[in-house]
């Protein structure tokens, strides 16, 4: 074996070595070896990625394979990027606040698990979102909104019911002015516009689809290898990769979650008649079934059922599912036919015990994520971006460094509470509506009545559903960082 260790090969081993040592990646990740690539014997650089001790196999290096790995090797150690800011996951909150950011003069660096090209396509989500107005403005002024616009329906009206109680909640923009509520938009059409928006932006980097190998933050700033080995350098790292996010896990920050024992099956529908931009949501006894409108004579239904029902309702041929479907629905659309697949969501609360640790924040569903009962999953998502959007261009404007903990705890004052807040309210609007109880059954059908009777309430209602309420960051009034 010795006749193989030229002079070259001892230069690349010591490059090897060294970007071991610096902790770039591992040298079983840079060489692209697998656990059982190794020997199993001693071996003095530790992997740290796996976490082991490994013996690279120098038999099959000396035997032919090392040109190749040296190209390999070399050309990982070219690709570290610098940028101010990383964000984990590219979806309906990171995209948005990566458009805002870039925009802004704040360089971005988003690395997401989904293909973009299946993010896009009908079977990979079959959600739709309610964006109100403020929210719309977060998205209008990052520059998504007008490839959104051709695929979002406007809400004009909103109906509550409850079970066969003739009373019920009716509300109309016109009572405010001639905005609408908000827009009712399908997730992939947001995703792509994300996925049209990010490569125009000369400060934003989209790597996708890629994974995090590693991640290490200190006082100096935050360093994170790519699966393919690419080094990331930020100031500050966002966690906006969903409820089970692995950056919050990772940071060791606390969730408190419960589950409602419920699932939530959504599909789109074509239906005879025009919804007339009509949103309806109907409250039974195993929760809310709503029926949000979408471009044309299409509806998206989330239809929320006890979860040990769902499984035999998924199976269901697709005559028997329209069936169910359809004795829920009602006939004031006329005919209706499911377009699409059929999709599953369990229904849960959760929220993290922390919105920010050292160089680090989170955003969106990462932060907490709330049952799709009020439709404000989307809004609160994108008060996160509007909020941590304005922080980190104010303080990037001021010289400021992007990860220091007083920045990223003015951020978290800022929205814990209101979320909380809409956390809170969701979750007793659930129990209370979620369940057949008579004497609660009257209650609840009185308080819609008098409050659709008292146009003072109704106003501080619907200006709420708009998301006009409260301490609103520049971007939910329209205003460009």
């Amino acid at each position: 074996m010795e006749g193989h260790w030229t002079g070259n090969r001892l230069n690349a081993i010591s490059l090897f070595l060294y970007l071991s040592l610096m902790r770039r990646a591992s040298p079983c990740r840079l060489l692209g070896l697998r656990a059982n690539d190794c020997a199993g014997a001693q071996c003095a650089i530790a992997c740290k990625v796996c976490h082991t001790n490994h013996l690279l196999r120098v038999q099959a290096i000396a035997q032919g394979h090392w040109t190749t790995d040296v190209v390999r090797v070399i050309s990982m150690a070219m690709s570290e990027i610098d940028c101010d800011v990383l964000i984990v996951g590219g979806g309906l909150v990171g995209g948005p606040l990566a458009c805002a950011l870039a925009q802004a003069g704040v360089s971005v660096a988003v690395v997401d698990a989904e293909d973009p090209a299946t993010a896009t396509l009908p079977g990979f989500d079959g959600r739709a979102s309610a964006v109100a107005l403020g929210p719309q403005r977060v998205l209008e002024t990052a520059g998504l909104w007008p490839a959104i616009l051709p695929h979002a329906a406007p809400i004009k009206e909103i109906r509550v019911s409850d079970g066969a109680s003739p009373l019920f909640l009716h509300y109309d923009h016109l009572a405010l002015g001639s905005d609408p509520f908000g827009w009712i938009v399908e997730n992939r059409a947001i995703r792509r516009a994300v996925l049209e928006r990010l490569p125009k932006l000369e400060a934003a980097r989209l790597f996708a689809p890629a994974r995090i190998a590693g991640l290490s933050r200190d006082a100096s700033g935050v360093s994170a290898v790519l699966e393919d080995g690419t080094v990331l350098k930020a100031r500050l790292v966002v966690g906006a990769d969903g409820r089970g996010s692995k950056i919050r896990q990772d940071a060791g920050i606390g969730l408190t979650k419960w589950d409602y024992h419920q699932t939530a099956i959504v599909c789109t529908v074509a239906h005879e008649r025009p919804h007339y931009d009509i949103a309806q949501e109907h409250f039974l006894p195993a929760g809310p079934f709503a029926i949000l409108p979408l471009p044309g004579n299409r509806s998206s239904v989330v239809w929320t059922e006890k979860r040990s029902l769902v499984a035999d309702i998924m199976a269901q041929s697709d005559a028997d599912f329209l069936d169910e479907l359809h004795s829920r629905f009602g006939s004031f659309l006329g005919k209706i036919e499911v377009e699409g697949p059929r999709f599953a969501y369990p229904l849960t609360l959760q929220f993290a015990k922390a919105y920010s640790a050292q160089r680090l924040v989170l955003v969106g569903d990462a932060a907490h994520g709330m049952h799709p009962v009020a439709g404000q999953g989307m809004n609160m998502g994108l008060r996160d971006v509007a909020a941590l959007a304005e922080v980190l261009v104010d303080a990037k404007r001021l010289g400021l460094d992007l990860g220091n903990a007083t920045l990223l705890e003015r951020y978290a004052r800022w929205r814990r509470f209101d979320n909380l807040v809409m956390l809170g309210l969701t979750d007793v609007v659930v129990r209370l509506f979620s369940n057949d109880v008579a004497p609660i059954r009257f209650a609840r059908d009185l308080g819609l009545a008098a409050v659709n009777r008292m146009p003072g309430m109704k106003r501080f209602f619907m200006r709420h559903a708009m998301g006009l309420v409260g301490e609103l960051p520049k971007m939910m009034r329209g205003v460009a960082l």
